[in-house]
């Protein structure tokens, strides 16, 4: 799986995308608990509802710390995420009646599930964030299957497997541009601090070196001999270094100096 982030370019919108991610896990908790409260009453197995609600509290807990640890995001851990959701999706045909998931109630986890498509959207880009979805979609048709609804699928189900996916997709796609671009400016700056760098030693060269040269080159040139030879030397070295560090022709040089 394709870390969301390497290096110091993706380090800081990496924990962002986690922490959004986690605060969508605690939100969609709470309203999933909203939701089981408020249907507890109409449930075939009222304690089964309970169950799969302690299930979420108790894995949302540890993804949140799992997911924020970097050591901890390879492939076990979004697997086991999505396991997970599509599990509590496929206890609705067990807590809930027929008649109610004929009638289109949602499934127990309600939107709780779309953090897992989220973790592998965020984790492995669009592919994989449309890869969960359709195994939770596959899930949710499975659970009109297990309770024997197959021919009364309605809208709610439909308008939540368009959801995920869109959510797979969508987000994948922000999180492939966000960390490209984030890569890209990583890049500009370093280029511009090797460009920083490079003046600086330039301009040390020009202020040492180079003057050295040039000064031995007019000096030879005025001794002749074979002060003329290594004054010729000290020229192309001169000239070498100058188009190395990309620096015009010296200034005047005070043989006297």
């Amino acid at each position: 799986m394709r870390r969301a982030g390497t290096g110091p370019a993706g380090l800081g919108l990496e924990t962002a995308l986690w922490r959004a991610v986690a605060v969508y896990r605690g939100l969609a908790l709470g309203y999933a608990a909203l939701v089981i409260a408020m249907n507890f009453d109409g449930y075939a197995h009222p304690a089964g509802g309970w169950a799969v609600l302690a299930v979420m509290a108790v894995w949302t807990a540890y993804a949140v710390a799992a997911f924020g640890d970097p050591r901890r995001r390879g492939w076990p851990l979004p697997a086991a995420d999505l396991a997970v959701a599509a599990s509590c999706v496929l206890a609705t045909a067990w807590v809930e009646t027929p008649a109610n998931i004929a009638a289109g109630r949602p499934t127990l986890p309600v939107s709780w599930v779309a953090a897992a498509v989220l973790s592998w959207a965020v984790a492995g880009g669009r592919r994989l964030g449309l890869t969960a979805a359709l195994v939770l979609a596959a899930a949710n048709l499975m659970v009109h299957v297990l309770a024997g609804t197959a021919g009364g699928i309605g809208g709610t189900t439909f308008n939540g497997i368009v959801l995920l996916v869109l959510a797979g997709l969508v987000v994948g796609h922000v999180v492939r541009l966000a960390l490209e671009a984030e890569a890209r400016l990583a890049r500009a700056v370093e280029l511009e601090s090797a460009g920083r760098e490079r003046d600086r030693l330039a301009r040390g060269i020009h202020d040492s070196v180079l003057q050295v040269l040039a000064m031995v080159q007019r000096r030879g040139g005025e001794l002749g001999g074979e002060a003329a030879e290594l004054g010729r030397l000290a020229g192309e070295q001169e000239a070498a270094l100058r188009a190395l560090i990309g620096t015009g022709p010296a200034a005047p040089i005070c043989v006297r100096c």
